[in-house]
């Protein structure tokens, strides 16, 4: 979809912290964090609404891997979700630890490379 902020992060017109790709999704820090780690995550592919996915299942599948990821990275259990569409029209999950969770929020690059380190154990 022309114009769509997160079709030109899939396309890498426009940088991002990427902490997870495969060919159909992709995960990267969102830059206005709650928390240390805060993530969206994507299909590569536009849709409009998250339940307008034919691989719904698949994408769930991602952000429990990122999740999960998230653990790890800022040993923190709490890690909350958000199933989002209305400020960006692009199908996205929000996946972020409890906004208590330590660590500098705005370290974008070290956050990344904490998550990317937790999802390759």
């Amino acid at each position: 979809m022309t114009g769509c902020v997160f079709c030109k992060i899939v396309k890498k017109a426009i940088p991002a912290e990427i902490v997870y790709e495969d060919a159909d999704f992709l995960a990267f820090l969102d830059t206005n964090p709650r928390s240390p780690g805060h993530c969206q995550i994507i299909p590569k592919r536009h849709f409009r609404w998250v339940w307008d996915l034919p691989n719904a299942g698949e994408f769930f599948e991602v952000a429990k891997k990122v999740a999960q990821a998230i653990q790890k990275a800022f040993n923190q259990p709490s890690v909350w979700s958000r199933i989002m569409g209305d400020e960006i029209h692009h199908a996205h999950i929000w996946i972020f630890p409890h906004a208590e969770t330590a660590g500098d929020k705005n370290d974008l690059l070290g956050n990344a490379e904490k998550i990317r380190g937790s999802l390759s154990k």
